[in-house]
């Protein structure tokens, strides 16, 4: 068997409603390699030093920041989108970790969606830390699909350093995890592990729970030598008790693992 580089983190999202500290200490119980911080309105979660101290102690990497690009989140770390992502450059520089993953704009920020994808460029020359834009998807609601995010909700559709992918977001858009994959190529630098069922909303579910190629995925990352981050990033808001959330994101955590894992061996 051979296993790549790349480490499986738990998006502290997956942990919701239950809070950020919750999410170290469910990662280091039950082994993942580090996590992604989601910054949202949990105050620990805006708080550099308090999440060097939960790193700390639980022994537990901050492998990636996740900006607050969230509907819910306009107002975390100033209401001025280019603020977020100098906070989350910052606060990755500080913590360590190797990535800020941040979303295409709303389409009504305007003056933000016009020079964002000069912007993403011009902040990714200024440090060590990748931007890794996300892909997202159409907003539907019955028969009607409105565009929300601007220049696309594709983001391979335009020129950035670097990708992550979201194959929960790829369910939602009806569209092809594999093939946005391919498209992304070696600029691939991230990966939000979750599935889909193609519903209009964005279901984030466990890996294997859905018809996402989660698999296939992983495989075909693990034959090229993948060696960025893989995120768990499921909804277990429906849990009934903390046991049963801890099971769904222990099951996340093997399925990723066993996915990862290639019978391939090299060849001269």
């Amino acid at each position: 068997m051979r296993v790549p580089d790349a480490k499986v983190a738990l998006s502290t999202a997956s942990v919701y409603p239950e809070s950020t500290a919750t999410a170290f200490e469910i990662a280091a119980r039950l082994g993942y390699d580090g996590v992604e911080v989601m910054v949202w309105t949990d105050p620990v979660s805006q708080d550099i030093e308090a999440l060097r101290r939960l790193s700390d102690y639980h022994r537990v990497p901050i492998l990636a920041v996740h900006a607050p690009c969230l509907l819910i989140t306009q107002r975390v770390w100033s209401t001025d989108p280019w603020v977020k992502l100098q906070r989350a450059r910052a606060a990755a520089e500080k913590l360590g970790a190797s990535t800020v993953v941040v979303h295409p704009p709303f389409r009504w920020q305007r003056g933000y969606a016009r020079g964002f994808v000069e912007g993403i460029w011009r902040m990714a020359d200024e440090t060590d830390v990748r931007f890794a834009v996300e892909n997202m998807y159409p907003w539907r609601y019955r028969d009607r699909e409105m565009l929300a995010y601007a220049p696309n909700w594709d983001v391979t559709h335009d020129d950035y350093r670097h990708f992550t992918v979201d194959l929960s977001h790829t369910s939602t858009a009806r569209t092809d995890g594999l093939a946005m994959v391919d498209r992304m190529g070696d600029r691939l630098a991230h990966v939000h592990l979750a599935d889909g069922k193609g519903s209009g909303k964005d279901e984030h579910l466990v890996p294997g729970r859905g018809d996402q190629p989660c698999a296939a995925v992983l495989e075909r990352l693990a034959a090229g030598g993948f060696d960025g981050h893989v995120v768990i990033e499921v909804n277990t808001r429906r849990a009934m008790s903390s046991a049963e959330r801890e099971a769904d994101l222990a099951e996340a955590l093997a399925f990723t693992r066993l996915h990862l894992a290639s019978s391939r061996t090299s060849r001269p």
